[in-house]
Order: structure tokens, then sequence, then C-alpha cells
């Protein structure tokens, strides 16, 4: 299959990382999501896995991953099995090749905002409620365009990247629960106002 020149890498894309950590929370099994501080440049306001730019120190994807779960959350490395590494993926946008590292979280650390200017919100969300079909759509542009599938899960609205990878995870996980994707809304004013910054 031929992969059309849009999503191919630039030969400037700049590699980044994530980190989907699982956990076993209060409320049973549960992912790490952060929501990113509304006064950034890119993707202001938008939850996300905790992830950023690979450094020249951190050693590749994983210890990128890592260090940015400490850095954006608290998350403590010493107390993540990493379980994977999966398949890179290109974000055209914003021109980065990001490489997925799936851990599970042995010993939970305390998390919170690592930093005010970046990151607004830390949350465990349940499996449980992510893929709860009340809490399942597929948003759209104000034009009509749609955007794919979305998550309301602990007061955020997760879409974009965000929400296209944690579909595949979670169907790959077998956690996926039949629901209607022909529940569409338009992505709310302030949210395309924060995205159109970017």
């Amino acid at each position: 299959m031929t992969v059309p020149p849009f999503l191919r890498p630039t030969r400037n894309a700049r590699p980044a990382a994530v980190l989907i950590l699982f956990g076993e929370g209060p409320d049973g099994p549960d992912i790490l999501l952060t929501e990113r501080a509304a006064t950034l440049n890119k993707h202001a306001g938008q939850p996300a896995f905790p992830g950023g730019r690979i450094d020249p120190e951190d050693d590749g994807p994983v210890g990128a991953a890592l260090r940015e779960a400490w850095e954006e959350a608290g998350v403590r490395a010493t107390g993540c099995d990493v379980l994977a590494v999966l398949p890179e993926l290109y974000l055209s946008r914003s021109d980065y090749r990001v490489t997925p590292v799936a851990a599970w979280w042995r010993e939970p650390s305390e998390v919170s905002p690592g930093h005010p200017g970046e990151v607004a919100t830390v949350a465990r969300v349940p499996i449980a409620e992510l893929v709860d079909p009340a809490n399942r759509l597929t948003v759209r542009h104000p034009s009509g365009m749609t955007l794919g599938p979305a998550f309301k899960a602990r007061g955020m609205l997760v879409w974009g990247f965000t929400a296209g990878l944690l579909t595949q995870i979670l169907e790959a996980g077998g956690w996926d629960r039949p629901w209607d994707p022909d529940h569409i809304e338009d992505l709310p004013p302030e949210v395309l106002n924060l995205a159109a910054r970017g």
C-alpha cells in the first residue's frame, strides 16, 4: 500500500514520544492523561498523554516518555514497567514523528501538574469511563468536516491525535464497547479557538 505524501514524515520532522501509562486505580484499570495549559502556543488546552520532544540525552523514546511523564505529572520512572514501544506515528500538522511507549504503573506515585505553564490538569481516567458509550462521540469542525472520535471523561473532551490513539488502544486491549459513531457534536467554540492558535 502506498502512503500518501502528506502522511510521510518530512526530512525535518522532529522525534517525540508519549507515555501510555496503565494502572490499577481506585475505580479499576485506568490510563493517565494530562490537559495542556491554555496559554501554550501549540495544542493549547488539549488533553494528551504525557510526552514531548526526544532530547539527545534521553537515550530514545522510552527515556523521553518517562522524563516527560515525570516533568508533566510527577510520575516516577522507577514505578513504571515498560511493556512495549509501539510503531512511530506521524503528525503532519505539527511535523512530529511520535513514538508511543506503553507501560504498567507498578508503583503509582502521587500526580499533579508539574509545570503550571505547560500542564493544567492531570487525571487518572478509568478505562470503564472511557469505553462507556455515553462518553463516546464523533467531533466535527463547524465547517462540517469530521475530525474523528472523541471521549468525554473527567471534565475533559479528548479528541484529535490522543483520541485516535486511545481508540486503537482500547480496541487492541479488548476493552472497546459498541457506541454510536453517528452521535456527532461540533467542537465547542472555546476548544476551537485554542486549537486555531496552534
